[in-house]
């Protein structure tokens, strides 16, 4: 819930905050958002190696929830603050905040993501876990969608800036407490062989020659492309194309319910459907209502909330799906190459998802500078045109790449089994 504090404003209000608030060019954001994610991108493998090879009383993962957590919500407050220069200067500023907020986000969410793999050795388990994750992140997503323009408003009383600057401190306050909640109730109970020593390359290496998480770094990739393109239009649909921007809390807010209902049943769909066969269907699905949602006139507010609600049923188990299988692929690893680099695997999954976030992203903003997008008022045909494919058929098309993709994925349920029972009888007879 914490990190979706952040990670939902990034996707649902950041680019909107950049063109509408503090003024700058769409097209000129989309290129500051991109450099900035890759780069950010490039820390993850970074902080992932550095996590695999720390030691304390208090386990590897679970002190950076601590010490990160502070300078994660001053990050935030300061992206989300419009400064007193103009030009380039201002934008010079997005990219300096920007970048300084995500290496805080990646010092944070690295070792987050690589505790699910250490917490438990079980599957299923792991998949239980992972759901009740993203239950919450999925929440915390409604609460930013539904509340974060009304706090906006509210606490900046007709000051826009100051309501952003404001309502970041409130996210980072709630983050931070939580951060800390974690770190005091979890536990690390997964360690690598106690042979292993070695060097980053080689885990990198390791990673390379592991073909269920190359497919997996691919779908992260792939799927991040539709989800952040969906969210990051939808302000802007609701704003330009239904003219009812004041629908928008309510339209991702539902929508941000189904996805935490998606992943809550997740649990319940993997007991009876292998993951690989649960993930195409469900992308495939996504392809498909995202498509038809492309036809919805401007006046049919109640078949796009039900469409849109829909796409959140079926994009919900995506995030708990994977992660649990970035978990079972530091397994294969493991069982495979006699080494095993936790945080690294999820290190690298987080690469991929950042940029596909990026690219996302910067399509965007590229497509609504391309279509003649003015900020705060009424948009050309080709603009509207533009925001609708952004919603729709675009990312719908992503999501038939991404089930196509998973087709290639090696780790059904009965190999899983064999993997987990022989990595459990070498434990056995280790000394």
């Amino acid at each position: 819930m914490g990190f979706n504090f952040y990670w939902a404003n990034i996707s649902s209000f950041l680019l909107i905050f950049y063109t509408d608030v503090m003024g700058l060019a769409a097209g000129a954001v989309g290129t500051m958002i991109l450099v900035t994610k890759i780069i950010d991108a490039i820390t993850d493998p970074m902080m992932g190696a550095f996590a695999d090879r720390t030691r304390t009383r208090f386990g590897k993962f679970r002190p950076y929830l601590l010490y990160a957590a502070l300078p994660m919500a001053v990050t935030g407050v300061l992206t989300y603050t419009v400064p007193p220069v103009d030009g380039g200067a201002r934008l010079l500023w997005a990219y300096a905040t920007f970048s300084l907020m995500m290496l805080a986000y990646t010092v944070l969410s690295t070792p987050y993501s690589a505790l699910s793999g250490v917490i438990t050795g079980d599957s299923q388990q792991r998949t239980t876990l992972i759901s009740f994750r993203f239950i919450a992140a999925f929440a915390g997503t409604a609460i930013v969608n539904y509340c974060t323009l009304d706090m906006v408003e509210w606490l900046g009383r007709g000051d826009e800036p100051l309501g952003w600057q404001l309502t970041m401190a409130v996210y980072g306050v709630a983050a931070a407490a939580l951060f800390i909640t974690v770190f005091l109730t979890t536990r690390e109970r997964i360690t690598p062989p106690p042979q292993q020593n070695s060097a980053v390359r080689q885990d990198v290496k390791d990673l390379l020659n592991n073909k269920a998480w190359l497919v997996l770094f691919a779908l992260a990739l792939i799927i991040m492309v539709t989800i952040v393109m969906r969210g990051g239009t939808s302000v802007y649909y609701m704003k330009y194309f239904v003219q009812r921007p004041d629908l928008t809390g309510k339209f991702l807010g539902v929508y941000s319910v189904a996805l935490a209902v998606g992943a809550a049943i997740t649990p319940l769909l993997t007991r009876y459907v292998d993951k690989k066969r649960l993930m195409v269907g469900l992308m495939a699905t996504v392809g498909v209502l995202s498509c038809a949602m492309f036809f919805v006139p401007a006046d049919a507010i109640g078949v796009m909330f039900v469409l849109n609600t829909l796409i959140g049923l079926a994009l919900g188990p995506k995030s708990p799906l994977a992660f649990s299988m970035y978990a079972d692929t530091a397994d294969y690893t493991e069982w495979k190459m006699g080494r095993r680099a936790t945080a690294m695997t999820f290190a690298a999954a987080t690469f991929s998802q950042k940029l596909g976030g990026a690219i996302a992203s910067a399509i965007i903003a590229w497509m609504l500078a391309g279509m003649g997008y003015v900020a705060n008022q009424a948009q050309s045909d080709a603009s509207q045109m533009g925001i609708v494919l952004l919603l729709t058929v675009i990312p719908g098309a992503v999501a038939f790449i991404a089930a196509f993709t998973m087709r290639f994925y090696p780790l059904d349920n009965a190999r899983l089994a064999q993997i987990q029972s022989e990595l459990l009888a070498r434990k056995a007879v280790q000394p």
